[in-house]
């Protein structure tokens, strides 16, 4: 608030007034504590985060994921059975969870392997294709348009995923989508790659800051971790252990699943 209090001082001043030129020193100084700041808070909040995710096994370990320094986006999504994920977009890789308590403390544990931004393919679902159930018939059930869902799909040799994932609302649908795309975005142009993306909408060239509500303290992560940086409704945390809608290759997935 108080780049923009300066700023609107500033817009009041006139040009020739002796206070104008300490008024334009003010904000650059004050907009470059509150960049760092933002920064030092994502950092420490993606870390807060790393340290909670429980693997199952060695292979769900990704490098990517060690070294991520902000959480693009994070909260609750279900998939067409129901079932309830927290699910974390880093920089680089989308990580799919199930909320559980650990020693007495709110964790995650992993669902799968991490997916590479770079490499996830995103479709949005129009509202009504997706059945309740797994079937993909464009169809109705209960008389109702099953609305809200999108669909992260990955492919790398023998190994793939696909998994449908409803958002609780519009708004919270697209906001995902767009920080997906993003992410997405912001990784071809670092690589250099001219691949075209299916944008079915605008890219937000805009910070994650922007974005999303972040949280300075690890007191306020614990008490609003059943919330969403993606301003998602997620005031219920479900240890669920329902099987996500997927197709793959990996004939041991039960193998590497415990129940929560």
């Amino acid at each position: 608030k108080y780049p923009l209090l300066l700023r609107e001082i500033s817009r009041h001043t006139p040009n020739d007034h002796p206070d104008h030129q300490h008024l334009e020193e003010a904000m650059n100084i004050v907009q470059g504590i509150v960049a760092e700041i933002n920064k030092k808070t994502g950092e420490s909040e993606c870390q807060y985060y790393k340290e909670r995710l429980i693997y199952l096994d060695d292979t769900q370990r990704d490098s990517l994921i060690d070294e991520s320094r902000v959480v693009c986006c994070h909260g609750e999504l279900k998939n067409n059975r129901g079932a309830k994920f927290h699910v974390f977009l880093f920089q680089e890789v989308l990580v799919i969870t199930r909320a559980m308590l650990h020693n007495e403390q709110l964790c995650y544990q992993m669902y799968r392997q991490p997916i590479p931004v770079k490499d996830l393919m995103l479709e949005d679902l129009q509202d009504g294709e997706v059945r309740l159930g797994g079937s993909i018939r464009g169809a109705f059930s209960n008389n109702e348009r099953i609305k809200n869902f999108f669909r992260i799909s990955f492919k790398n040799g023998s190994q793939s995923q696909s998994h449908s994932l409803q958002a609780n609302d519009t708004f919270n649908k697209q906001l995902w989508l767009n920080s997906i795309r993003q992410a997405k975005e912001l990784i071809l142009r670092a690589s250099g790659e001219n691949g075209v993306l299916d944008l079915e909408g605008p890219v937000i060239a805009s910070s994650r800051n922007r974005i999303f509500q972040q949280e300075s303290k690890s007191e306020q992560m614990d008490q609003s971790d059943s919330g969403s940086n993606c301003s998602m409704d997620t005031s219920e945390i479900s240890l669920e252990c329902d099987h996500m809608e997927e197709t793959d290759s990996w004939e041991n997935d039960r193998e590497l699943e415990s129940n929560v």
